[in-house]
């Protein structure tokens, strides 16, 4: 029986996972994460918690959901729950690691 890792957190600093690189195809105009084997195509929202809550250069992710709702100008909580929903999700399927 696999274990289900638990939801990020706001305290946690997810970073990429190890070969995962974001990248820009300028050609389609699309940002992406590539990992060996996979490929995952931001939209606009998930590029933007990308920028703000994964990094070696990111507090927490509790900075980053405070700086995305001031950019937003949305309710921290609403927001909160989507971004780590989110960071939960790529975690799950392998592109950051906390």
């Amino acid at each position: 029986m696999t274990a289900i890792a638990p939801d990020i957190a706001e305290t946690d600093r997810p970073r990429l996972a190890p070969g995962v690189m974001l990248r820009n195809d300028r050609r389609r105009g699309q940002w992406m994460l590539m990992g060996p084997e996979r490929l995952l195509v931001l939209d606009e929202m998930a590029l933007a918690v990308v920028r703000a809550c994964v990094g070696p250069d990111i507090a927490d992710v509790a900075a980053g959901i405070d700086r995305l709702s001031v950019e937003y100008d949305a309710p921290r909580t609403e927001i909160a729950g989507d971004v780590l929903e989110m960071l939960t999700d790529l975690r799950n399927k392998g592109y950051v690691v906390t």
